[in-house]
């Protein structure tokens, strides 16, 4: 199991390391193609050289601490996701540090002195456009060969690009693809399908009169979800894995000015699961969130909303 080490600058809590290690920067949130990429550079650095890989990585968002943002932020891969996902790519430990005003002020040298030669870096490696500091220092991969005077190597990892255009493979991208619920585009930069978390709570129990009962969800606020509309998804319940389909919307149908909630109609399943945290793959978005004049025309409507998603599972399975 990966090992996660929150860290608070100065390091002065930081655990005994016996040996030298192989260090791959970067923020790395949804764990993308172009981070994937990074991250088997680095994990072949360190079978090579026989040393355990590390993954120095931060908290919170970057942007939260150089720029305003609107609130909340949503993550494509929170903290915990995105320690198993790195996991799964052969790291041995991450180390994340809390990225405060005087984490990101530290020049070049001050970052190698305080971060990395603490945490025994014998290579570092990140992607071409990884910085490690403020703008004004050149904290870049492109110096930091200069800066590391001879104490560690330094490899750095070219872009990974999505299509024959040329496009690079960048999370802001995947959150607005995510946001215009292009499933498709998303799934192939991250090389998986995208997944959230939730909690089964109580509904307005409409869907039983209509034929179609929901599970509905309670998304955590940090984690990031398709835009509104209806989705082809699988959700796993108490170890088990469901074809369904999902709405993302404020039940317009029914009234104005709702909130948006998720409500998810499972196939073959008909269990009270109340209080259970599910998990939920986002496949391929079907339509659009749309305002029904009758009752019966929403039915008509789920019905091949039901059917799409058969057959869109069914092929996939083939």
């Amino acid at each position: 199991m990966t090992e996660l080490i929150n860290l608070h600058y100065p390091l002065t809590d930081l655990p005994q390391l016996n040996t030298d290690q192989v260090l791959a920067m970067g923020f790395f949130d949804g764990v993308h193609r172009g981070h994937q990429k990074v991250i088997k550079r680095a994990a072949q650095v360190a079978h090579d050289q026989g040393q355990p890989l590390a993954v120095l990585t931060y908290s919170p968002y970057p942007g939260l601490v150089f720029e305003k943002i609107a609130q909340p932020w949503h993550y494509l891969t929170p903290l915990a996701e995105k320690v198993d996902l790195l996991g799964q790519l052969g790291v041995d430990r991450v180390y994340c540090l809390q990225l405060t005003s005087h984490v990101a002020d530290l020049d070049p040298e001050a970052f190698i002195t305080g971060v990395l030669q603490p945490l025994r870096a014998a290579t570092v490696v990140a992607g071409f456009d990884h910085k490690y500091g403020a703008d004004k220092y050149e904290a870049d991969m492109a110096h930091l060969p200069t800066y590391a005077k001879g104490r560690f190597e330094v490899v750095t990892v070219g872009k990974e690009t999505l299509d024959a255009d040329d496009r690079k493979i960048a999370s802001r991208q995947i959150r607005a693809d995510l946001a215009a619920g292009d499933l498709t585009a998303v799934t192939a930069s991250l090389g998986r399908v995208h997944q959230t978390t939730g909690l089964v709570v109580h509904g307005d129990a409409r869907g039983r009169t209509l034929g179609y009962p929901t599970i509905n969800i309670w998304t955590p606020e940090l984690e990031s979800l398709p835009g509104l509309g209806v989705y082809a998804v699988r959700t796993e319940v108490d170890g088990h894995w469901y074809d369904g389909m999902a709405s993302i919307g404020r039940n317009i149908t029914f009234e104005a000015n709702r909130p948006v909630t998720v409500e998810i109609n499972l196939f073959d399943f008909a269990d009270q699961v109340y209080g259970e945290t599910v998990k939920i793959e986002w496949h391929t978005k079907l339509r659009d969130e749309v305002k029904f004049t009758t009752v019966e025309a929403l039915i008509d409507q789920l019905n091949g909303d039901r059917d799409q998603t058969k057959e869109y599972f069914q092929t996939k399975a083939n």
